[in-house]
């Protein structure tokens, strides 16, 4: 196991998903955000099922900036309760997980 981590949130539109990743990448709290636009979510919220379509971030980081990653999606996300689930990366190539590591701070 390795202390890289892929943290995934979900934005309401593309402009929101930029806005966020860029401040990520700028902060050094993500070596990169990949967005992957329209994506259809189905959701319970306030006892109601909704659908959406929202924009995905994969963000890449490190455990150790993991916490301050969170708080600022909460500073920066229009939702109020954005999603930030933390993933693992078990393994990977030694030159992209030093890149990662390199590039947050």
């Amino acid at each position: 196991m390795t202390d890289k981590r892929v943290v995934l949130s979900n934005c309401g539109s593309a402009e929101e998903a930029r806005r966020i990743a860029r401040e990520l990448v700028q902060r050094r709290l993500a070596a990169c955000v990949n967005i992957v636009p329209q994506i259809e979510s189905v959701y319970r919220w306030k006892d109601e099922v909704e659908t959406a379509t929202e924009c995905l971030l994969i963000i890449k980081t490190t455990a150790a900036v993991f916490d301050r990653l969170r708080d600022a999606l909460r500073e920066l996300h229009s939702y109020d309760v954005p999603e930030c689930a933390q993933l693992v990366i078990e393994d990977g190539s030694a030159p992209y997980l030093d890149w990662i590591a390199d590039s947050v701070r």
